[in-house]
């Protein structure tokens, strides 16, 4: 993927959007804006968000073994590793885990401005960290349909990716909520899949976040009478369930 059009209430925002799908930072891209936002009538009515295309830069030709000057068999910086216990570090000389711990800060903070006290775990996983928040009274900070935590995890990857040089991908759950709205998902999945196979007419879901797409379509990719695909533009992006 070379290109993406992200949208956002703010440019800037649309511009970060963009660059964590994409997975760079925003020296590596050119940015063209497609739409300017509007606040609309009061402020209000007729509100409309900003659209930006964001492009790749193509990365300049490596030189060749000929040209290129011999590097000493240990640099400076991995000698600067070694002292420091062999801690993997990014580009930016900052430890990878300090991004992570940037985020986690920034996460109980937001929960103490919200008058919830938070401890959050980081786990591992192979395509992405997952940041498992617990305490008291979480609902607040998972908000209706899991919109909430959505919100505070697009914030925690911008605030984690400013502290490394290579995409990181965060994803927060609270109280096994990703499993259970994945479960939730799925079984709506199935209903209205059969609900077009009886009635041989689409259906059109909500607007879903990417991951929630995700699940339905993963959920349908299989099936044998009906098909699914996306339609419309984030954050009003829709799947559509049609028979095949």
């Amino acid at each position: 993927m070379s290109k993406v059009v992200a949208t956002g209430k703010t440019i800037e925002e649309a511009v970060e959007q963009g660059l964590i799908q994409l997975g760079v930072h925003k020296d590596r891209v050119t940015v063209n804006v497609l739409e300017q936002p509007s606040r609309g009538f009061l402020g209000l009515i007729g509100a409309k968000g900003a659209k930006v295309e964001l492009t790749l830069i193509a990365e300049p030709a490596p030189a060749s073994a000929a040209s290129a000057p011999s590097l000493p068999q240990q640099s400076a910086r991995e000698d600067k590793q070694e002292a420091a216990g062999g801690a993997t570090r990014q580009d930016s000389g900052h430890p990878v885990e300090e991004a992570y711990q940037e985020a986690v800060h920034f996460i109980v903070d937001v929960a103490k401005s919200m008058g919830l006290e938070v401890e959050v775990e980081t786990v591992h996983a192979k395509e992405s960290t997952v940041l498992q928040i617990s305490g008291p009274d979480l609902g607040l900070l998972i908000g209706r349909r899991g919109q909430t935590l959505d919100a505070l995890q697009y914030l925690a990857n911008i605030v984690a990716n400013r502290y490394s040089d290579s995409f990181i991908r965060l994803v927060l759950d609270a109280e096994n909520f990703r499993e259970r709205r994945k479960k939730t998902l799925e079984e709506l999945a199935d209903r209205l899949a059969a609900r077009v196979v009886r009635t041989r007419k689409e259906v059109v879901l909500e607007p879903m976040s990417p991951q929630e797409r995700k699940i339905i379509h993963s959920r349908l990719q299989d099936h044998r009478q009906v098909s699914t695909l996306s339609k419309g533009e984030e954050p009003n992006r829709r799947v559509v369930i049609t028979f095949k």
